[in-house]
């Protein structure tokens, strides 16, 4: 395909972002977003993403908070907001306010998931919302000799009830509500109960939808990436915004207890798809998963190395190589370790002519095919050839040639090798030459 019929890119988008389709179908993930986001002008383009997302076979929780629109409800009334240590006091004769201020949020979520106009992204859509009393609360209680009588905190999640509604193919929408087994009704933060959710689900992700981009740097750029601990560290220097520190330490925690992933994205138009579709994302992931991880190959690894690569060696993709020739080339592979096991290699050989070097050895475990594995590997093996200052990488191939022409390799001859590598070149196996120049 030539880029004129793709003049937008979109179907090199789609096809970049197929392997996150196919990870995330089936998946259940929280999202969590605050009243905030109900009142923005395009609040109805994040309701068109969510709505892709569960056509996409995502199963879908979606947390809302109510903060501003309570705000509001109880300043009509002439009632002024009391707090405590950054909590709100939710007194007896506020409760029926807050409830009616959070029940609007709700009916306006649920109409907007609702809507199928002909000729906008809900058509057809189709989509069916569900909720109920999923959470039980208990009360805050009293701190510091101030009673915080009706907010409280989550007590429990019925897992059960809702992961029947996910696979009756349900949207679980569930409001900043919960309920005591005395019939009480206690004012929650949203925060807390996405998380509580997240970790009663087992949920492959969560998700804060926020203001910010993401947690940044002292620079102002985003950092992609946390890890419990990392997330802690940026609480010592009171940086953050209180969005983003509720949000940051509701992560933290939700990670510690068992939840995969937690990605603090902002609520831009598209920022959402972008996070989870692309192999960047816009906003920040934070994760403790070091149990996968790109390094330099070691001895060690030379095991893990023959049994990725002995399939595909008889299967004829690969040049066969032996255990001690391996051992003596290891500082040329870099691997991706996943728990213990190597499931991704690749090699680079630079040559004697001081400009170039060979790409060899790429390998995917079959097991973990179609996660970007292999370009990630690829994307190490280019950066660092171009960090030694070679301006361009080789590869000899017989089965994976149009992989190789879809990330830039053109076509080439044996004469367009180095003359040492023409010399051991193997005519029997007539691999096929492709380059790539770098820069």
């Amino acid at each position: 395909m030539n880029d004129s019929a793709d003049p937008n890119g979109h179907l090199a988008w789609f096809r970049n972002a197929s392997p996150y389709i196919h990870a995330h179908r089936g998946r259940t993930f929280v999202l969590a977003f605050g009243g905030e986001a109900v009142e923005e002008t395009d609040f109805t383009a994040l309701i068109h993403d969510i709505a892709l997302l569960a056509r996409l076979g995502v199963r879908l929780v979606l947390v809302h908070g109510a903060r501003p629109q309570i705000e509001r409800r109880l300043a009509t009334a002439g009632i002024e907001p009391h707090y405590h240590g950054g909590l709100r006091i939710t007194a007896e004769a506020d409760l029926p306010l807050v409830c009616e201020a959070t029940g609007r949020v709700r009916y306006e979520i649920e109409a907007t998931l609702s809507t199928g106009l002909p000729n906008t992204p809900m058509a057809g859509a189709g989509i069916r919302v569900t909720g109920g009393n999923y959470v039980t609360a208990r009360p805050w209680g009293v701190h510091e000799g101030v009673d915080h009588q009706h907010t409280g905190v989550v007590r429990r999640v019925d897992g059960e009830a809702i992961t029947g509604a996910l696979d009756r193919g349900e949207i679980v929408l569930l409001s900043p509500l919960g309920y005591s087994a005395t019939g009480e009704i206690f004012n929650l933060h949203a925060e807390d109960i996405a998380t509580e959710v997240a970790v009663a689900l087992r949920a492959e992700k969560l998700l804060f939808l926020m203001e910010e981009a993401g947690v940044t740097d002292e620079h102002g750029d985003v950092v992609s990436r946390l890890t419990p601990a990392g997330a802690d560290s940026y609480f010592a220097d009171d940086a953050l915004s209180a969005e983003v520190g509720r949000h940051l330490a509701s992560a933290a925690t939700a990670v510690r207890r068992g939840v995969r992933r937690v990605h603090l994205v902002a609520r831009g138009d598209g920022a959402l798809l972008a996070e989870l579709y692309t192999r960047d994302g816009t906003g920040t992931l934070v994760t403790a998963e070091t149990y996968e991880g790109l390094r330099q190959a070691r001895v060690e690894d030379v095991g893990g190395i023959l049994d990725l690569i002995e399939p595909l060696e008889a299967e004829g993709a690969l040049v066969r190589r032996s255990r001690e020739q391996l051992e003596l080339e290891i500082d040329h592979f870099i691997v991706i370790e996943r728990d213990g096991t190597i499931i991704a290699c690749a090699a680079l050989y630079p040559q004697p002519d001081g400009v170039s070097a060979e790409v060899a050895c790429v390998a995917v475990h079959d097991d973990y095919r179609g996660g970007g594995r292999g370009r990630q590997v690829l994307d190490w093996i280019e950066q660092h050839a171009a960090e030694r200052g070679l301006q361009r990488v080789f590869v000899l191939s017989t089965r994976t040639m149009h992989w190789f022409r879809e990330r830039g390799y053109e076509p080439g001859d044996v004469d367009t090798l180095p003359d040492e590598r023409q010399a051991l070149y193997n005519w029997q196996r007539n691999s096929k030459v492709f380059v790539k120049t770098l820069g």
